[in-house]
C-alpha cells in the first residue's frame, strides 16, 4: 500500500476514562499518522486473542480520569534503588613509581560476556538528545535468524544493556524496518519481554519512537492495550520518515543501518507531498554540504578548546564550565537527587546556549537540571572531545587489560599523552565531579552513576559515533579516573 502524503488531523491527545480504549494513544511526528506500509510477514501469530488479566499488569490505567497522560519530554521521579557506591580503597607503597603503584579495584564480580549477541549491533547507545537524555537504538533488520540466536538470551542481553541507564532519564528509538517471518521473535517471547522490563525501565524512558511501523504495531498494540498504560502510551511515538526525528534527536549521532535508509528513500520516492521530500532532504543532507559560519569571538559551542581560550584572555578554563561548576557547587545543588541525570527544557537549553555564545551573562533561574545538561551539552558540542580523539584507541582497550596494568595505562594517558589545557580542565572537571560524589547518599551519584553520564561526553570516535562495544570500557576507564582521581591528578 503506496504512502498517504496528505496531511491528517491528529487523533485525540486525552484519555477521560475507559471508554476511550478505542483512541489510539500513540501520537505521530508528522501528519501521516494512518500511513502504515505493508507487512514484511506473516503476523497471523498475533492476530490471536490474547487475555491479560488484571494479576499481570504492572501498570494500570486509572480510569478515574484523573491519570493525566504524561509528556515525551516531561520530568519524572528519580527511582530509589540505584547502584550501591564502589568502595575506594587504593593503597600505595611508600618508595613505588608513581605510574606503578597499585589500586584497589572494587569490582571484582564478573560480568557475563555477551560478546556473541553484541557482534549483531543489534542495540545501540549514541549520545544524548536535544534534552540532554541518554539515546539507545534498537534495530530489527539486525536481528539474525532465529536459528541463530537464543531469544533468552537475547532478553538478558537487553536488560544488561538497559540496567546501565535506566535510572536516568533516556529515550528509545526502534527501527522495525527489516523484522520478518525469519527473525522475529515468537507472541510469548514478547510477552515475556514486556514483563521483565518492569516499572523501573518505564518509569524514565521519556520517549519511544517506533520508526516506519508497520500494521505489526497495531496488532502488537491491540494486544498489549490493557497492559500498557496510557502514561506510557503517551510516550510512545509513530515515525513514519526519518528527517521527522531531527527535532528530537541529532541525526548525526544515529547509527543508522543501511537498510533503514534506504527503505526511507524508497518511502519518500512514493509521496507525492513536495514539502516532505525538501524537508527529508534538508534534514539528511551530508555533512559536507552543510554551510558553516565564521563563530563568534564569544562563542563557546560547537568550537574548539583553542578558539574559547585564545577569546578569552588566556584563561584554559571555558566561562561556561567554570559557570556551571561553580553554580552545581551550591550544597542545594550538589545534594540534588539525580543531579545529571535528568533532562532539561529544550527551548531553555538553546535560549542558555544562545546567551553564552553572545557572552553575556547568564541566569540558570535556579534550576539544577538546566546547569547540568549545559555542562554535559558543552563537552559533547565540542569540535574534539576532551580526552581527544588521539587517545580514543587505548581507552577502548581498557576493559581487555589486565588490573595490574590498568593504574600505570591511565597515568600515561592523563600526565603524559593529554595535552595541557585539555589536562587542567580534566582535573578542574573531576575535582568537581568529587564532590558530587561526595554527596552520593543525598544524590545517588556514585562514581560508576557518574561515569555512565560522563563516559561518553569525554570520549568519542572521529566519525562522531559511539558503538554499544565501545560504552563499556569508556564507562569503565571514566569510572576508574573518578574513584582513584586524588592519585591521578597533579595537586
Amino acid at each position: 500500500m503506496e504512502a498517504d502524503c496528505e496531511p491528517r488531523p491528529s487523533p485525540t491527545r486525552t484519555v477521560t476514562a475507559s471508554h476511550n480504549d478505542h483512541e489510539d494513544p500513540y501520537p505521530s511526528l508528522s501528519d501521516y499518522h494512518d500511513y502504515e506500509p505493508n507487512l514484511e510477514f506473516d503476523d497471523t501469530e498475533l492476530l490471536q486473542t490474547a487475555t491479560v488479566t488484571s494479576v499481570d499488569l504492572e501498570e494500570k490505567i486509572d480510569v478515574s480520569g484523573l491519570d493525566y497522560l504524561e509528556s515525551p519530554v516531561s520530568d519524572g521521579t528519580i527511582e530509589e534503588n540505584f547502584e550501591e557506591e564502589l568502595v575506594n580503597a587504593p593503597v600505595i607503597a611508600a618508595g613505588v613509581d608513581s605510574l606503578s603503584y597499585h589500586f584497589v579495584d572494587d569490582n571484582e564480580e564478573d560480568e557475563e560476556d555477551f560478546q556473541d549477541v553484541a557482534k549483531y549491533g543489534i542495540v545501540d547507545v549514541v549520545g544524548d538528545d536535544t534534552y540532554g537524555r541518554k539515546v539507545i537504538v534498537v534495530s530489527a533488520c539486525k536481528l539474525p535468524s532465529n536459528r541463530e540466536l537464543d531469544h533468552a538470551r537475547l532478553l538478558r542481553y537487553l536488560t544488561y544493556t538497559l540496567d546501565k541507564y535506566v535510572e536516568q532519564d533516556y529515550s528509545l528509538v526502534y527501527f522495525h524496518y527489516g523484522l520478518t517471518s525469519k527473525n522475529k521473535p515468537t507472541f510469548s517471547w514478547l510477552w515475556q519481554a514486556y514483563k521483565a522490563f518492569d516499572r523501573k525501565y518505564k518509569k524514565n524512558v521519556k520517549a519511544l519512537y517506533l520508526v516506519h511501523p508497520t500494521n505489526f504495531i497495531r496488532v502488537f498494540w491491540q494486544i498489549f492495550r490493557a497492559a500498557i498504560s496510557a502514561k506510557f502510551g503517551r510516550k510512545v511515538m509513530y515515525v513514519n520518515y526519518l528527517h521527522e526525528l531531527r527535532q528530537h534527536l541529532h541525526l548525526d549521532q544515529l547509527s543508522i543501518p543501511e537498510e533503514v535508509l534506504r527503505h526511507d528513500e524508497r518511502l519518500l520516492q512514493k509521496c507525492k507531498n513536495t514539502n516532505t521530500l525538501q524537508q527529508a532532504q534538508q534534514a539528511v543532507a551530508p555533512v559536507a554540504n552543510v554551510q558553516f559560519h565564521t563563530p563568534l569571538p564569544t562563542q563557546q559551542f560547537g568550537v574548539s578548546l583553542q578558539f574559547i581560550k585564545e577569546n578569552n584572555g588566556g584563561e584554559v578554563i571555558p566561562p561556561v564550565v567554570r559557570q556551571c561548576v561553580e553554580f552545581l557547587s551550591q550544597p542545594d545543588a550538589l545534594e540534588t537527587e539525580g543531579l545529571f541525570r535528568r533532562s532539561a527544557s529544550v527551548s531553555q537549553v538553546k535560549e542558555l546556549q544562545a546567551t553564552f555564545n553572545q557572552g553575556l551573562p547568564v541566569d540558570f533561574h535556579n534550576d539544577v537540571h538546566l546547569a547540568a545538561v549545559i555542562l554535559k551539552t558543552f563537552l559533547r558540542d565540542l569540535e574534539e572531545p576532551l580526552m581527544t580523539f588521539e587517545l580514543y584507541d587505548e581507552i577502548t582497550q581498557f576493559q581487555s587489560l589486565s588490573k595490574d596494568e590498568r593504574p600505570r595505562l591511565v597515568k600515561i594517558l592523563i600526565l603524559e599523552k593529554l595535552p595541557e589545557d585539555n589536562y587542567q580542565i580534566l582535573k578542574y572537571l573531576v575535582q568537581f565531579l568529587s564532590m558530587v560524589m561526595d554527596r552520593s547518599d543525598l544524590n545517588k551519584m556514585t562514581s560508576s552513576n557518574l561515569a555512565v553520564v560522563f563516559g561518553p561526553n569525554l570520549v568519542w570516535a572521529q566519525n562522531g559515533q559511539l558503538s554499544l562495544a565501545a560504552i563499556g570500557p569508556i564507562n569503565m576507564f571514566t569510572d576508574f579516573m573518578l574513584t582513584h582521581q586524588d592519585q591521578i591528578f597533579i595537586i
